[in-house]
């Protein structure tokens, strides 16, 4: 049996600031701030492939790539960041958001050519004193204008978007723009706090604090050390709220995307404060929301304000979005794995669930147990003429068609991380190809090839850039999910065997060589989670499981306001409950009948391509429709004993494939 050099680290923790950083390949922060154990990847450095690569490909041809026609009255040529008499709010840099990281990943020069215009005027509206951006107050539509230009939120989403073109195109120009518009910062913050015109630039402060840092760590500037301080007391206190207030045990208390948003903060943060209580605030949070808000997706239950996690509320598509952009930079910061986990639970899904195949519609809300996308009245908190569950461009609140984009992309970048030990490390995994630094600077490309997540298997192959190298030493980190128990792998066809350290990340530190091929597998088993009211969840590594259900697209419109739409409607039964019987450690294995196609189709994310399908006896029980939904479990589906005494075998298959569907069942 091969033996290999493994180096086993201690739980995930903040390094010590070092004046110097070990990895000499990708900067780190900058001392004081603490070193990231891993650092982001130029942008365009990963590249999709196989069904993520049709993902990006559809993307490009869908929504994202072409939302300057289709949504032309707000993010068209007339749009405010282009120098238009339109919107000069958040929705065009949003849409920016997302289109710029896809258009360089995929290196799409038609994508590329439509982003320039915004960096341009972008830049070239910056003024004497540091301000930049429109400074005339025009909404999105009638009654949407906002109370000042000058609202520090939208410009926030474009600091993000200029650190990325700075990361794709090295373009000189963005690190004195940024410096010019953060000494403007640190001289008005005083006078103006971010919630002085909206509440959403105090809320999601994080955003602005997060490119602070970011700078400061290429240029030195001590100003922006002090900037940081401000902002951070300027924003909305998420360290205290998650540690010592009941926000996250009352409904309403909270807006589900800023939440998202504001979740990262602390983090942030911890890199200019070492105390862990901020490290420690977001992983209390979330224990919190697992018995009060939390969806079994790794988000939680919030149509507009946070609400209790019935299975019949609503979820943001902006919530999905933002909260994964707030776990990458979590585990980029503090290198736990508890932030990947739940990135993938998220992405693998919610994102592909809540947007059309073609990608030309997604779902402003979703719903855990969903038995039909209509135009009807639901428990939600906010009604867009009952628009909110449906697929279509503009229904519910157009906020999510533009935010959306950022999804994908973000997701994909963060794949793969240089690490602190000058190696290279596979957090998330997806089929991709990643070109990056190692050592003293050797290239090498990894490609990875996989079916991942359907599929347990995972090959990674090396293959140095430069011909003339045959072998480097360097480490290489492979995460291990939390669900699975016990990964295997294989180098060159040998068998590897160690102890699994604590924090779960493998690593591997030898001579790489030319042609070598890493096989990690990571056995999935099917297990039963419980949530809101008991219900029973079944899962598959990072999937979800719902009811196969019959799916019937219709198309309508609504020429005033929504636009084209589709409802989904099903003849399917949906009013099933597991069996505890089958539901134990000891029968939940042989209960469950697992089917895998051979072959993974290009997008998988459909009914008829769904990779995998589950089988499992159930019952059918007394549980009517409640607003156009599957009733609440508690009131409808635990009555009495109106249960059917015959047994049937139901279908379950990934989440993500799913429009309709139940996924928390009533549990007997």
């Amino acid at each position: 049996m091969k033996k290999i050099l493994w180096i086993l680290s201690m739980c995930p923790v903040l390094l010590i600031a070092q004046k110097q950083a070990n990895n000499t390949n990708y900067p780190n922060n900058r001392y004081p701030l603490t070193e990231k154990p891993y650092v982001e990847l130029p942008l365009g450095s990963i590249k999709p492939m196989g069904w993520l690569d049709e993902q990006m490909k559809r993307m490009a041809n869908g929504m994202a790539g072409n939302l300057d026609t289709q949504y032309a009255k707000v993010v068209g040529s007339r749009n405010g960041w282009l120098g238009g008499d339109g919107d000069v709010w958040e929705r065009g840099p949003y849409w920016i958001d997302g289109l710029l990281p896809l258009a360089y990943i995929m290196k799409d020069k038609k994508l590329i050519d439509k982003v320039q215009p915004w960096i341009e005027w972008t830049l070239a509206s910056q003024k004497e004193n540091g301000y930049f951006g429109p400074d005339v107050d025009r909404g999105p539509e009638p009654g949407l204008q906002r109370d000042n230009a000058k609202d520090w939120w939208p410009k926030m989403v474009v600091l993000k978007v200029m650190q990325q073109y700075y990361s794709a195109t090295n373009d000189k120009r963005v690190i004195p723009f940024l410096t010019k518009y953060f000494r403007y910062q640190l001289n008005e913050l005083p006078k103006n706090p971010l919630g002085k015109w909206t509440f959403w630039g105090e809320q999601r402060g994080g955003d602005n604090l997060m490119v602070v840092y970011w700078l400061y760590s290429i240029t030195g500037d001590k100003f922006l050390l002090d900037l940081g301080e401000l902002i951070h007391k300027q924003t909305f206190d998420w360290t205290d709220t998650f540690l010592n207030k009941d926000d996250l045990f009352r409904q309403n208390s909270t807006h589900g995307v800023n939440l998202a948003q504001g979740f990262k903060e602390t983090t942030i943060y911890s890199q200019a404060n070492n105390d862990p209580k901020y490290t420690y605030a977001p992983k209390k949070a979330m224990k919190d929301i697992r018995n009060t808000m939390g969806f079994p997706t790794g988000l939680w239950a919030a149509d507009e304000m946070l609400r209790f996690g019935n299975p019949t509320q609503g979820s943001e598509l902006c919530t999905a979005v933002e909260m994964m952009f707030s776990l990458e930079n979590m585990l980029e910061i503090t290198g736990d794995v508890q932030w990947a986990d739940q990135l993938e639970r998220i992405t693998y899904n919610v994102l592909p669930s809540q947007v059309s195949a073609d990608y030309t519609e997604r779902q402003y809300y979703q719903q855990i147990n969903q038995i039909s996308m209509t135009k009807e009245s639901r428990n939600f908190v906010t009604s867009h003429g009952n628009t909110d569950n449906l697929m279509g461009l503009l229904t519910g609140y157009p906020c999510c068609t533009t935010n959306m984009h950022q999804g994908w992309p973000k997701f994909t970048q963060n794949l793969w991380y240089s690490t602190i030990d000058n190696g290279l490390a596979a957090l998330i995994f997806a089929p991709s190809e990643v070109n990056a630094k190692v050592a003293n600077g050797t290239k090498i490309k990894v490609t990875e090839t996989t079916n991942y997540p359907f599929k347990e298997d995972i090959k990674f192959q090396f293959q140095f850039i430069d011909k003339k190298v045959k072998q480097e030493n360097f480490p290489f980190h492979v995460r291990v999910p939390s669900w699975c128990e016990n990964p295997e792998l294989l180098l060159n066809g040998e068998k590897i065997t160690a102890e699994l350290p604590a924090d779960r990340i493998i690593k591997i530190t030898r001579d790489w060589k030319n042609g070598d091929e890493l096989i990690v597998k990571f056995p999935m088993k099917v297990v039963v989670s419980y949530w809101y009211d008991n219900a029973g969840v079944i899962e598959r590594g990072p999937l979800l499981y719902g009811l196969k259900m019959n799916e019937k697209w219709e198309q309508k419109n609504d020429p005033v306001k929504f636009g084209n739409y589709h409802e989904v409607t099903s003849d399917s039964p949906w009013n099933y409950c597991l069996l505890s019987k089958y539901l134990t450690d000891k029968t939940l294995q042989e209960s469950v009948i697992i089917s895998q196609k051979t072959e993974v189709a290009l997008y998988p994310w459909t009914i008829q391509d769904a990779p995998v399908t589950l089988s499992i006896k159930a019952k059918r029980i007394v549980w009517p429709e409640y607003k156009s939904s599957a009733g609440p479990i508690q009131y409808f589906s635990q009555i009495g004993d109106k249960t059917s005494d015959d047994e049937e075998t139901i279908q379950l298959i990934p989440f993500g494939c799913t429009k309709l569907r139940i996924t928390e069942f009533p549990v007997r």
